[in-house]
């Protein structure tokens, strides 16, 4: 990205009547070692009768002198020049491996090069006349003097930004520069009290250092920062004035302690000397007079480069969409049908050396900003559309998918979800965004309040159908499965913090084993088939709280009625599978029946469709099915689940999507009255034209939308 600008200084004394003006010299050229490009200079003095000759001094900056013959009533210096603010990384260098930490000495023809710069900044008047160093200035060295080892350039950070903490700004008028210790104690100074402080500081520290003064340039922001100053309102310039340290293999590195910042591409140096006095921009003199100063200072924005910021002009970008427009016309008179997608990502300004925002897929912080987009999508989007949250895509060397946000609503506008605060989100704080990902590595621990809530749900959803309460069955944990995981822990307590993953194994798999008879013989004396079924009974019974409650629920073939089968099985109870995964992924689906499963047809999604009812569930039809164990039994089934402190409603593969909108229908009228705010998980609708997805998900250091697709390029700026 390059921004060139246009900067003009002004610097105008009128007098009272024509006064000789003796030699002046300007320093308002930038400085050789500046960084910043300079394209274009020029200098313009009035009254045009003058010599000027350009000089270097001792210290390699660029001098203007002039000299003028003829007595005048006025001086004008005017400085323009083109500068390209080209972003400079102000840490873009290396060290010698020796300088690498605060510590180090400069090697001897090295000091001798750098002595004026080294020279402490002795006292001038007051008590202390003539001492090398204020006590003051010596006292606030030694408190900032590394007492560990450490890298210079987080030493030379932290001095900056005490001294920016230390000294308030203010813009002072009067020349010359305040002595530090003064600075110091008053707690208040210009931008060169500032930097002639921290130049005092440095050497006392045992570095080089030098005052600089030139010019600062300040563009507005293209967008305001959401954390922080978002810097001026307008394009500023100014003169200004920081500190320069010499680091062997990086050279001189600016220092701006006005703001705590490194000098970056705004800095344009102009004079850089050892002390101030040899760097003011313009010194000289006149005869006897009454003067009067005007001075200015302007930046000008000539050329800029589209960037992610500020892509186009308003101009640009009114001609872009016309060709849009143009294209679009062109396509559908040529019956030409496209639509287009998109997956933008989005990175945390918070937390950016985390692995979750830089190799990570996944995180408690990632989980926690990828929830609140997805809630504020779905407020722009779709207020009355649905949130579902479930497994997503399973990438080799992964324990389980990643879990996948989907925001769905209607083609035609009809609300799916009427009641936003019935819709719980598991990541509202970064607590609950950290139990989560325990929860999925560990497992839930089942309760009794949470058994309770998901029965009560899912009662309330059997009811909405008429079906019997008999039909909402608890599910288990295993326990022969838990008496393995527990063997397989170390001895011991595993700690006192009860949220951690390792805790939770341990407490749900000591749960599962825990017999309180004391009588019952592990090691019947006799094995047989009866001994072992009376032990599984014993552990089965022992696992008192359900992990979820299911309600078997699927559709007729001729898909005029719901069926809710009996479903038994040969340990008398639902067992769920060995995993941390949600209970509806876990169900014990090939203990129900010995029948084959018939061949399921997925609707042609390019099929005409008739346009969706208002209400999918109006006109439920449902049947109670007693199932034979020979025959194939249905599978689907909707599960209520508490993990933590959420409720969640695993929503079972649909053939249809009335089905799929019928299903959430019913769920929502029994969350409206229980009163429960629940998650939407399990398996999503069968793709339908009549209805749109985005879907956010994560990806390595970052968090990806999948946006829905659209059909013309002003659909696609719109939503972009």
């Amino acid at each position: 990205m390059t921004i060139k600008v246009a900067l003009e200084h002004r610097t105008s004394y009128a007098f009272d009547r024509p006064v000789k003006i003796f030699p002046h010299v300007v320093r308002l050229r930038p400085a050789p070692h500046s960084r910043t490009p300079i394209e274009a200079y020029s200098l313009k003095v009035e009254p045009g009768e003058h010599f000027l000759n350009w000089q270097q001094d001792a210290f390699s900056n660029y001098l203007a002198r002039l000299v003028f013959p003829e007595p005048s009533t006025s001086l004008t210096i005017t400085v323009s020049l083109l500068a390209d603010l080209t972003a400079i990384n102000p840490f873009d260098f290396f060290i010698e491996d020796w300088a690498e930490h605060y510590g180090f000495d400069y090697p001897d023809d090295l000091k001798e090069d750098l002595e004026a710069y080294l020279r402490p900044v002795g006292v001038i008047e007051g008590e202390f006349a003539g001492a090398p160093v204020h006590p003051a200035i010596a006292e606030f060295a030694a408190a900032h003097r590394p007492t560990s080892r450490i890298r210079v350039i987080d030493f030379l950070v932290g001095l900056n930004q005490a001294v920016q903490q230390a000294v308030g700004y203010t813009v002072r008028l009067e020349q010359g520069v305040q002595s530090p210790e003064y600075t110091l104690s008053s707690a208040i100074g210009s931008c060169r009290d500032s930097a002639w402080l921290l130049v005092a500081l440095l050497r006392e520290l045992g570095l080089a250092a030098r005052f600089v003064s030139g010019y600062l340039v300040q563009l507005t922001s293209d967008i305001r920062s959401l954390d922080g100053p978002s810097g001026p309102d307008a394009d500023f310039t100014d003169l200004h004035a920081w500190t320069e340290v010499y680091l062997p293999g990086a050279g001189w590195v600016g220092m701006d302690p006005t703001s705590g910042l490194f000098a970056g591409e705004g800095h344009i140096p102009l004079a850089a000397t050892p002390s101030p006095g040899a760097a003011a921009p313009i010194t000289g003199s006149t005869g006897p007079c009454h003067a009067t100063l005007d001075f200015s200072n302007t930046v000008t924005r000539f050329h800029e480069d589209p960037r992610v910021t500020l892509p186009y002009t308003a101009s640009q970008w009114d001609r872009v969409c016309e060709l849009g427009a143009r294209v679009d016309a062109t396509m559908a008179e040529n019956d030409v049908r496209l639509t287009m997608g998109g997956e933008p990502t989005f990175v945390s300004i918070d937390n950016q050396t985390d692995p979750e925002w830089t190799t990570a897929a996944d995180g408690p912080h990632k989980r926690l900003l990828a929830s609140d987009l997805a809630e504020r999508l779905h407020r722009d989007y779709a207020p009355t559309g649905l949130v579902q949250r479930s497994q997503g895509k399973w990438y080799p060397g992964e324990p389980l998918p990643r879990w996948q946000i989907a925001i769905m609503w209607r083609a035609d506008g009809r609300p799916i979800w009427t009641r936003p605060e019935l819709l719980a989100d598991p990541w509202s704080n970064p607590a609950r965004a950290a139990e989560s990902i325990a929860i999925e590595t560990a497992g839930p621990v089942p309760t009794a309040e949470g058994a309770e809530r998901a029965q009560k749900l899912l009662q309330t959803f059997a009811s909405r159908l008429g079906v019997p309460s008999s039909q909402v069955m608890p599910a288990f944990e295993d326990p022969l499965v838990r008496m393995r995981e527990l063997s397989a822990l170390p001895p011991g307590d595993p700690g006192a913090d009860p949220t951690t993953s390792t805790a939770r194994a341990f407490a749900r798999a000591e749960a599962a084993v825990e017999i309180d008879d004391p009588d019952v013989d592990l090691e019947p004396p006799a094995d047989s088939t009866a001994a072992r079924r009376e032990l599984l009974d014993r552990l089965d019974a022992n696992v008192v709280h359900p992990t979820a409650y299911v309600l078997p629920l699927s559709r007729s073939e001729d898909e005029t009625a719901w069926h809710s089968a009996r479903w038994t099985t040969r340990r008398g109870r639902l067992v769920l599978t060995a995993g941390t995964s949600p209970a509806g992924l876990r169900l014990p689906l090939n203990s129900l029946s010995w029948g084959p499963a018939p061949a399921v047809f997925v609707s042609d999604p390019s099929a005409p469709h008739d346009a969706l009812p208002d209400k999918a569930s109006d006109d439920l039809g449902f049947t109670v099915l007693e199932m034979d164990p020979t025959q194939f039994v249905p599978r689907t089934a909707v599960v209520a689940e508490q993990r933590g402190e959420t409720l969640f409603v695993f929503i079972p593969p649909t053939a249809a999507l009335e089905e799929y909108l019928a299903i959430i229908e019913m769920i929502a009228d029994a969350a409206e009255a229980t009163g429960t705010a629940v998650v939407i998980e399990g398996y999503g609708p069968p793709a339908d034209p009549r209805l749109t997805t985005l879907t956010v998900t994560p990806d390595p250091g970052v968090i990806e939308v999948n946006i829905q697709p659209t059909s013309s390029f002003a659909e696609q700026s719109e939503l972009l």
